[in-house]
């Protein structure tokens, strides 16, 4: 497995999402996806105080048990847990991390990132708890989530020298949607930092599960109502012309999803959640293809990115 660096990290380049711990998957079954996913090679495992109730990081902790110290474990804060705990604030951040750090039954987090931007917040305030966490050896480096360009910009222009300051971005990217192409990637190709894209199979769209005049499987994402607005008649032909263009490489649209965001220098990980040791297998492996100028050229007529 080849590996990227976010700071001082190094990052599979394949990574697993943790969103289905403590949601769809019990402990038994979230070990199972954890043992998959280091034995082929995976060592970047992203979580969030709210997935699955705060039962994710849980999971995850226990899931990993002695193997802690081999893996990185990225984990965020700032979405609302309960009504007392949200948001941005110093004294909350130091808590939070103290909250996350229990649950994962461990003394550091390798990656803390804001999960969301805290407008009620100076920033420079944020920075400032997160630098302590860093200086105390209980986070070893600070990213952000959904961070628009200016917002990003604001945050390094108030780091403090010497101080923690972001080193990754994680926001929606994907094949379905291209937005950060336009301000985000090029800022991350600039100033070095690595860039994290969530929703990398656009909630499934790009695994070949979801076919023109076929009903959606059952159980499944959107077919169970989550993101339904993506089965458009367009969307969908997007999805067969995709299917068709990585069959006549021999390859799968899982395979082009995977590949195609690892054409991204700056992209440092595909962070993808999983149910089964076989689905993480499955995205291990599917970021192989070299894809060269002429895919590249072909799969942006496929789907080209949206300037308005």
């Amino acid at each position: 497995m080849l590996t990227r660096r976010i700071g001082s990290l190094e990052v599979s380049v394949i990574g697993v999402g943790c969103n289905n711990f403590g949601r769809r998957l019990d402990p038994e079954a979230t070990t199972k996806v954890v043992d998959a996913a280091i034995g082929e090679g995976i060592n970047f495992f992203d979580t969030a105080d709210i997935y699955g109730g705060t039962k994710s990081e849980e999971y995850l902790g226990k899931a990993l048990g002695k193997r802690r110290s081999d893996v990185i474990v990225a984990t965020k804060f700032g979405m609302k847990v309960d009504e007392n705990r949200r948001g941005a604030r110093p004294e909350y951040v130091l808590q939070a991390a103290e909250d996350s750090l229990k649950r994962l039954g461990t003394d550091y987090i390798d990656l803390y990132q804001l999960h969301e931007p805290d407008p009620t917040v100076p920033i420079s305030e944020t920075l400032g708890a997160l630098d302590e966490l860093v200086k105390a050896g209980k986070v070893r480096e600070i990213g952000c989530s959904n961070f628009t360009l200016d917002q990003l910009r604001e945050a390094d222009s108030a780091a403090k020298p010497k101080a923690a300051h972001f080193v990754s971005v994680q926001n929606e990217y994907s094949l379905f949607h291209r937005e950060p192409e336009l301000e985000i990637l090029p800022e991350c190709g600039s100033t070095g930092m690595a860039f994290l894209p969530y929703f990398p199979l656009a909630n499934g769209m790009l695994t070949g599960k979801y076919r023109k005049g076929q009903p959606a499987p059952d159980g499944s994402r959107i077919g169970s109502g989550w993101h339904g607005e993506l089965l458009t008649e367009k969307n969908l032909d997007v999805v067969e012309k995709l299917i068709e263009f990585a069959k006549g490489c021999d390859r799968t649209i899982l395979d082009l999803a995977f590949s195609w965001l690892l054409t991204r220098p700056m992209v440092a990980s595909v962070i993808a959640g999983a149910t089964s040791a076989d689905q993480v297998r499955a995205n291990a492996n599917a970021g192989t293809w070299h894809l060269s100028d002429l895919d590249l050229e072909t799969i942006n007529k496929i789907a080209p990115v949206k300037t308005s």
